[in-house]
């Protein structure tokens, strides 16, 4: 065991120094937890997984020095800028192994090793976007007995495409034939139990929006946000959700950084020909801020993007 004053380098691993090392029925909690994110803070693990904070920030620390995590290294800009930040996760491919082993978990579920060191920082904070989000949101389900999530994994998978490693891809034909390709980046559902016993599931599309690209050109054949709504709405995807990815009821949610941003999605979603209220527009002010992500994302709930 490192003495109390030694201090284990956070970006290069040293199992000797760490000390000796016994995988428990938690640490495969904490694996599970990052294999589903792909990149996750440890500020998220330690509120979904619950217990002694420091216990638990340990315990990640001894999974990184024994190569079952990963820290990817693009965090390092930003983490020496303020030391105080989080530090992210994701997982390596001895974690990777030790899932399959424990909990059958298929290796396309999980993305992992060099995949996850050569990452570079826009890709990271796209991630992150995406992870906060649904841990937040993962964690106000945790309170709702009522609400159930259910991750891509745990749905049913769209039919001929089980075995696909992006099964929740589709194509759409927009105007000027033109051919799109639409992969959201993130899948889940939230099934409601009501009072009366009944369950009600609706899947949800989770698209980040980094700001990088226009919210709309003149041509269609050119990557704009106004492209990706259209390839949701139900002019151009008329029952594909329906009868290829068998979500009955769905709703798009974009979130995005910047509330002038969310705003000027919000009325290029305005403008559709149709599908209007199936895209619920987020800064991250906006659902950082709100009582429980849960409220703004629930088909009834008065927080969508047109009532704004």
């Amino acid at each position: 065991m490192p003495s109390p004053q030694q201090r284990l380098s956070r970006f290069t691993r040293d199992s000797e120094a760490a000390g000796s090392f016994q995988i428990t029925a938690r640490d495969i909690e904490i694996l599970r937890h990052v294999a589903e994110h792909r990149f996750i803070r440890s500020e998220w693990l330690v509120k979904l997984i619950g217990g002694s904070r420091q216990q638990l920030l340990r315990r990640l620390n001894l999974l990184y020095h024994h190569s079952y995590l990963e820290r990817p290294r693009a965090q390092l800009d930003y983490y020496h800028e303020s030391g105080s930040k989080s530090l992210v996760y994701g997982l390596a491919s001895r974690g990777a192994g030790r899932l399959r082993r424990d909990l059958n978990m298929p290796f396309e579920r999980m993305d992992w090793t060099t995949r996850n060191k050569g990452v570079g920082r826009l890709f990271l904070e796209h991630t992150l976007m995406v992870s906060d989000f649904l841990a937040a949101l993962e964690l106000d389900c945790h309170n709702r007995p009522d609400v159930r999530l259910l991750y891509a994994h745990e749905l049913p998978q769209p039919k001929g495409r089980e075995n696909h490693r992006e099964p929740f891809r589709w194509t759409v034909d927009l105007p000027g034939k033109r051919r799109v390709g639409v992969v959201p980046d993130k899948v889940f559902a939230l099934e409601v139990t009501h009072p009366d016993g009944r369950i009600e599931r609706t899947h949800y599309f989770l698209e980040a929006d980094q700001g990088t690209m226009p919210i709309e050109r003149r041509d269609l054949r050119q990557s704009c946000v106004l492209r990706k709504l259209k390839s949701y709405d139900g002019t151009y995807a008329t029952g594909i959700h329906r009868t290829r990815l068998g979500a009955e009821r769905f709703r798009v949610l974009i979130i995005t950084p910047q509330t002038t941003r969310a705003q000027n999605i919000r009325e290029a979603v305005a403008n559709l020909e149709k599908g209007r209220r199936l895209f619920f527009v987020f800064s991250d002010d906006d659902w950082r801020a709100c009582d429980g992500v849960l409220n703004l994302v629930t088909p009834h709930s008065p927080a969508g993007v047109n009532s704004r």
